[in-house]
């Protein structure tokens, strides 16, 4: 499949013994992010079928692109530990660095738990398996969540 069409696709389910595994596309790093919030969110739910109800800002800060992702994701995870927040749309995401750290800022819009099918819960994130490949206008991300 070419870059175009994987970019088109923004995510995808690969097989893998125990846990979920899915690589996400983006034309730059952010998009791509943004395209692995949803891949984690569809582990859970129908991300479509949530309603825009609620908006979330977060800012995540770490030392490199993989410590980026990981930290971002598990902030994910922790949302909808805590208050039960599923995603339906990532509006903006961005990342920036300086002073030898990333910044990612983000608004995710999305709903509560209680009013959609849930049909699987993540545990954590790993950093088994993971990784970043960047090209010129084109980023993939495999990430491996414990379900």
């Amino acid at each position: 499949m070419d870059k175009q069409a994987l970019i088109k696709k923004r995510y995808e389910f690969l097989p893998h013994t125990a846990d979920a595994m899915f690589r996400a596309y983006g034309k730059n790093l952010s998009e791509s992010f943004s395209n692995a919030a949803e891949a984690l969110f569809m582990i859970m739910t129908e991300v479509k079928s949530v309603r825009a109800e609620v908006i979330k800002e977060i800012k995540v800060v770490s030392k490199n692109e993989q410590a980026l992702l990981y930290d971002f994701l598990e902030e994910l995870v922790y949302l909808v530990d805590t208050e039960g927040f599923l995603l339906s749309k990532v509006l903006n995401l961005s990342i920036k660095s300086g002073a030898g750290q990333l910044e990612l800022n983000a608004t995710l819009i999305g709903d509560t738990e209680t009013k959609y099918e849930i049909f699987g819960h993540v545990k954590a994130i790993t950093y088994s398996d993971m990784y970043i490949l960047e090209e010129p206008g084109f980023v993939v991300l495999q990430v491996v969540p414990d379900i």
